[in-house]
């Protein structure tokens, strides 16, 4: 019996120290990458974008597009129709009340042909009223 478990001691403590060497490399690597996820972590405050509120003073129904865009792209819109035909910006209107549905936004009447188009992202509190005597708003919008 000396000379078999001499036999199974020799092959079988070889073995061993490989296999504990690679256990021990493998503990080794997965609590550095345990180190290194908690390292990766990051508020997602501190990668919150700020937000833009973009200026438009359109000329044509054919601008009402990259208006859009910038809904789209979640950026808000305060859109200035005073230097526009009265048809071409109730199209305008249209057109946007359309995107602004779709995207889950909100369109309101700030000015005498004036409008905040706000993507979802975007709360608006408070509200304008517009003076009737001073401020002639469109009769339908």
């Amino acid at each position: 019996m000396g000379l078999i478990k001499k036999f199974k001691d020799y092959f079988l403590e070889e073995d061993y120290d490989e296999y504990e060497e690679e256990y021990e490399e493998e503990e080794e690597t997965q609590e550095m990458a345990k180190e290194n996820v908690k390292s990766n972590v990051v508020s997602l405050q501190s990668v919150h974008k700020s937000s833009k509120v973009v200026l438009i003073e359109p000329r044509a129904y054919a601008e009402a597009q990259e208006i859009a865009d910038h809904l789209k792209n979640r950026r808000a819109v305060v859109v200035n129709l005073q230097r526009i035909q009265h048809d071409q910006a109730k199209r305008i209107v249209d057109f946007l009340s359309g995107t602004v549905y779709a995207i889950g936004g909100d369109i309101q009447q700030v000015g005498t042909k004036i409008f905040l188009c706000t993507p979802d992202n975007v709360d608006v509190t408070g509200s304008i009223s517009i003076d009737s005597d001073v401020d002639t708003p469109m009769k339908r919008w």
